[in-house]
């Protein structure tokens, strides 16, 4: 066996190193499961693929002295627990699905596997991708890497620990409402959710149909094109992807931008001085650098929170009705008859944040209550998709926070369902409008945690929003 190499920072620093005869992927696998074993305590990953992931390294090796290496040879991936691996075991962090074993690969999975990364593990995840901070695991909390008392965001929390702690060099996560970006923001790292519709949701357990969207984190925005240019794409088995080839990206220079700022947002109670700091320190930059960064109107901003919690809970009703006890997932052994195994098998496998979201969203979507709230929350999602792209018609970004708060420290939250949602605040206007946003490092708070800027570009349009995003907050 080759001696441990250790793991760099970024896949760049890897793929050069290894093309210097400076290791190889299996040495790169075997360091990496070793440190990801020490390091247990944040609880980021629930299953390392020692054998699978040995393997394809194994096969990489093999095809770089052959010369027909893929393009992302040497790139150590995780993937949140609600994305599918076929032959190995997929349970959306909940008990409802503890130890089943996926029959078939996501269509991310696949392209990752044929451009030769290395899929490490399953990373832990707020169960069926429903919450803020990855405390709502049936497999326990995730801890934050850069402060193990506090909580990495969710609810790719496990995702964004794997890369914040150096464990991969990029994740896949999913992003509902945020679910990408706020942890992103929460452990320093880059997070990326894509134009809904541009990366394949096939093999994705399904949250929020409308709404999810496959996406990586990264420590570096040409790791993180890398990627996306490998899972971006259309899809015959996902009937939501664009038809669109997805031309692959080229970070660039994009010359004086014009950028959209909400003042509101920061203007705003909750808001951490240092967050308002940063963010008007960034407008005066910019423009001192020579972009147009202009003020603009946010309508509904108060409204966006509940009308996605509405939209994304009715939508959630309807996905988890398979999980039965007859169909798919856990039954339980209590019943003693049709009613007990529906009524047992749920309450047993699903936990309490699972349950108050579906117990909201068959609310929303009974009879004489459908008009008032489901109804209304689409009316005000088409008021923020139209004004998002009003706004972006005349602008090449827009700019606001990606949260108001840095990362909070574990229980702090808990107690009130309210303050959790609200930390969304910022993020789901991006999933309501369907375009695609980034998270940058933007800064640290008094207490040492960073927080992040947010950007969300015009729909299918990566290619400047990822350049964008490298020539404002990377340099």
């Amino acid at each position: 066996m080759s001696a441990l190499t250790p793991v760099p920072t970024t896949w760049h620093e890897t793929r050069e190193r290894i093309a210097s005869g400076g290791g190889s992927v299996e040495s790169l696998v075997r360091t990496a499961l070793q440190r990801a074993r020490e390091q247990q305590e944040l609880n980021a990953f629930l299953e390392l693929f020692d054998e699978s992931a040995l393997e394809q390294a194994r096969a990489a090796d093999q095809r770089l002295r052959n010369g027909t290496a893929g393009p992302l040879v040497g790139m150590l991936v995780s993937i949140k627990d609600n994305i599918c691996y076929k032959g190995h075991p997929v349970s959306a962090s909940s008990q409802m699905l503890a130890g089943f074993t996926s029959l078939y690969s996501a269509t991310v999975v696949e392209r990752l596997l044929a451009a030769d990364a290395v899929i490490l593990g399953r990373t832990n995840c707020d169960e069926f991708a429903m919450g803020s901070s990855n405390e709502n695991s049936a497999f326990g909390p995730v801890r934050n890497p850069l402060d193990t008392t506090r909580v990495p965001g969710g609810s790719s929390g496990g995702a964004a620990a794997s890369v914040a702690a150096g464990l991969v060099h990029t994740a896949l996560g999913s992003d509902t409402g945020g679910s990408i970006r706020q942890p992103a923001s929460f452990t320093g790292t880059i997070g990326f959710k894509p134009t809904y519709g541009r990366v394949s949701r096939h093999g994705l357990i399904a949250f929020a149909s409308s709404f999810d969207q496959i996406g990586p984190f990264a420590n570096d925005l040409a790791d993180l094109t890398a990627i996306y240019n490998v899972i971006a794409g259309p899809d015959p088995r996902d009937s939501t992807t664009s038809r669109a080839p997805a031309t692959p990206v080229t970070l660039r220079d994009p010359g004086p931008l014009r950028i959209a700022f909400y003042r509101e947002c920061i203007d705003r109670d909750g808001v951490l001085p240092e967050v308002r700091d940063a963010m008007l320190g960034a407008v005066e930059r910019l423009k001192a650098e020579g972009h147009t960064v202009s003020d603009a109107e946010l309508p509904l901003l108060d409204h966006q929170v509940p009308a996605y919690y509405i939209i994304a809970t009715a939508e959630a009703s309807s996905n988890l009705a398979r999980f039965d006890g007859i169909h798919y997932g856990h039954r339980s052994d209590k019943a003693t008859g049709l009613e007990d195994t529906y009524r047992l098998s749920r309450s047993e496998g699903f936990g309490p944040e699972v349950q108050r979201r579906i117990l909201l969203g068959t609310f929303v979507l009974s009879a004489g209550y459908y008009d008032a709230y489901y109804a209304q929350a689409q009316k005000v999602r088409r008021i923020i998709r139209d004004a998002t792209l009003a706004t972006l018609r005349d602008h090449d970004l827009i700019l606001l926070p990606t949260s108001p708060i840095t990362a909070f420290e574990r229980g702090a939250l808990t107690a009130d369902p309210i303050a959790m949602y609200l930390q969304d605040i910022f993020t789901v206007q991006a999933n309501l409008a369907g375009v695609p946003a980034i998270s940058m490092p933007l800064g640290k708070g008094e207490n040492g945690m960073p927080f992040g800027a947010q950007l969300l570009g015009r729909p299918f349009d990566e290619a400047l929003l990822l350049s964008a995003a490298r020539t404002l907050f990377e340099g």
